[in-house]
């Protein structure tokens, strides 16, 4: 098995930590950010010069930028992480046409096409991982995440959807779906709010983004490999 990935969203805490921990287990990295060029290049200078294979900029929530993203792959991908993705707070009616296109462009169309234009030299090789990180909102849904649910749903839909389609291929498709993360992302409830949350947690914690890196790395492992079409949950039973 090849052991080059390409990190959709590696600059995102969780895709920090899933760039970290592959690093560390010998893999060789495609890492593409948007725009935390600063903080990608914080934790990749404590990593191996081997490890980095190259570093790509784009907003994939653009056609155009989308495309020559992909012009940009120079080394052959053997896997596939999609860490990226953004949420949007706010009631439904409140929605924007436009932030519907720009959720469902980055979240939906994009990994598609990642996929669709990478999954052939995968099919050939008849090895590889591709593994999505959706969201416990993606099952549950969440009120005044409406789009965000709607987004991360589809992505479990695509990943058990495909996953029976390539398995005869070699190829394993699966999800990792975390519950409330100490990232960024989370950082616009206050203090009280994540008390509230944190007691309704039966672990009584946020979960961390090393947590979900671990969960990547024990998929890509090839003693995995009967693993297929799941969405693993990270919660601490929530």
């Amino acid at each position: 098995m090849g052991n080059n990935v390409l990190i959709i969203g590696a600059s995102g805490d969780i895709g920090i930590a899933i760039s970290k921990r592959l690093a560390q287990d010998g893999y060789k990295l495609i890492l593409h950010y948007n725009k935390n060029k600063e903080a990608l290049g914080h934790y990749i200078k404590d990593l191996s010069s081997e490890a980095i294979l190259q570093l790509i900029q784009a907003d994939l929530t653009s056609s155009i930028e989308l495309k020559r993203f992909l012009q940009q792959l120079v080394f052959p991908v053997d896997h596939i992480v999609f860490a990226s993705g953004k949420t949007s707070f706010g009631v439904f009616q409140h929605a924007t046409e436009a932030l519907m296109d720009e959720m469902l462009a980055l979240h939906v169309k994009s990994p598609w096409v990642i996929t669709k234009e990478l999954l052939p030299d995968m099919i050939r090789r008849k090895t590889g991982n591709i593994i999505f990180i959706t969201s416990i909102w993606a099952e549950q849904g969440a009120s005044n995440e409406v789009l965000y649910s709607s987004v991360k749903g589809s992505q479990n839909s695509f990943v058990r959807a495909l996953a029976k389609e390539v398995a005869p291929s070699g190829i394993s498709v699966n999800a990792i779906s975390p519950g409330y993360i100490d990232t960024k992302m989370n950082g616009h409830f206050l203090e009280d709010e994540k008390k509230v949350i944190t007691e309704d947690i039966p672990m009584n914690r946020a979960g961390h983004p090393d947590e979900v890196a671990h969960v990547v790395s024990f998929l890509m492992d090839s003693r995995s490999s009967y693993i297929q079409g799941e969405v693993i949950n990270i919660t601490g039973g929530w």
